[in-house]
Formats: C-alpha cells, sequence, structure tokens
C-alpha cells in the first residue's frame, strides 16, 4: 500500500517532475498518483492546498506538501539525501539554478497555454504571449550553449526535461531548430531516464 498520494494531472508539466523524481529514487512504489482538478470547486485539492495548484503530496499523517520544488526535496530527503540534491554547496547551487531554469520555461510556457484556453483567439494578446516566448527562447539558448550533464539526473536536468516535454505536447514550438546540443542531450536523457516513457504526458 503506498505511503503518500501525489494529486496531479497526468498532463501537468510540475506534476511530470515529482513523478520522475519518484522513478530515479526507487520510490514510486510509495506513491500513489490521483488525478486532481484544478478548475473544479469540488475538488479535495483545494482543501489540501489552499492555491489548488498541482503537484500536492498527501503525506500519511494526511499532511500536506507542495509545491514541485519542495517535494522534489522532500523525496531526495526520503531517499537518503544527496541524491538528485546535492550536499556540496557549489554542486547544489548550481542543480538548484539549473531547476529554476527549467521551471522558468514552464511558467512561461503554462501562461502561453493559458492565455489560449480562456481567451478566444481574437482576444489572445499577441504581446503578452511574444514576452512570454521570449523567456522561453533565451533560456532555451543558454541551455544550447551549455547543455546539462550526460551523466547526472539532478533537479535540474529532471526540470529542464520536463519543459522541454511540455513545449513537445502543448505548445508544439519548434524549439529544436538551431539547438542541437540541447536537443541531442534531451535524446539521450529520454533514453538513460528512469521512467521517462511511463511520466510522459498523455
Amino acid at each position: 500500500m503506498a505511503d503518500m498520494i501525489l494529486r496531479t494531472s497526468l498532463t501537468s508539466p510540475f506534476g511530470r517532475k515529482p513523478r520522475l523524481a519518484a522513478a530515479v529514487l526507487g520510490l514510486s512504489g510509495w506513491i500513489e498518483v490521483t488525478p486532481a482538478d484544478t478548475f473544479d470547486d469540488n475538488d479535495s485539492l483545494r482543501a489540501q492546498n489552499p492555491l489548488g495548484k498541482v503537484p500536492t503530496l498527501v503525506l500519511a499523517d494526511g499532511s500536506t506538501l507542495y509545491d514541485s520544488r519542495v517535494i522534489l526535496e522532500y523525496f531526495d530527503h526520503l531517499a537518503g539525501g544527496g541524491r538528485i540534491i546535492p550536499s556540496e554547496p557549489e554542486a547544489r547551487f548550481a542543480a538548484l539554478k539549473l531547476q529554476a531554469l527549467g521551471d522558468g520555461i514552464l511558467d512561461a510556457g503554462v501562461l502561453r497555454r493559458l492565455e489560449t484556453l480562456f481567451r478566444d483567439e481574437p482576444s489572445w494578446s499577441q504581446r503578452w504571449l511574444g514576452y512570454q516566448s521570449g523567456k522561453m527562447n533565451r533560456a532555451l539558448d543558454v541551455l544550447d550553449m551549455a547543455p546539462p550533464s550526460d551523466t547526472d539526473i539532478l533537479v535540474g536536468e529532471i526540470a529542464v526535461a520536463c519543459g522541454l516535454g511540455f513545449i513537445d505536447f502543448r505548445l508544439g514550438d519548434d524549439w529544436r531548430a538551431g539547438r542541437s546540443r540541447l536537443a541531442g542531450w534531451y535524446e539521450r536523457f529520454a533514453a538513460r531516464c528512469p521512467g521517462f516513457a511511463e511520466t510522459a504526458p498523455r
């Protein structure tokens, strides 16, 4: 029986982060993934997380943890520490910085998605969409100049991979064009990362 319940959506890139981390750390068997509807006023998610956001982790005692960064740190703690968040300061802050870049790609991508989801096309703010796309493109260019590790699977690599997967799934941007180093890294990461295919959005 699972010790924890992960409230999320199978299409959420932020929800994919802890699912992927759990697979990497060998914790998947401890976790029951339960769908949550962030738009449903009656979903118990809003009692578990006042922000009504996914992912939210429900622990065995009924207490909760959120957001994805906190949940990943908790999973690292459960796995003995230093597994996906290094203990040594220089490596730790490098991993956290890379995670912030991956999460920033996701934040901007989700804002683009919401603009087109909640407004009819004639009302879309092209200025807003361009502003968010600019953030994403600058981050992707930086990642192409210095791709993540081909050996480590840390919080940074997980966040970046989830960001790239979200672009493919929801936005359809041709982010690979002109970014062969990042595209190659993503392909190699997908092949070596436990749970990558199983956690793909669907």
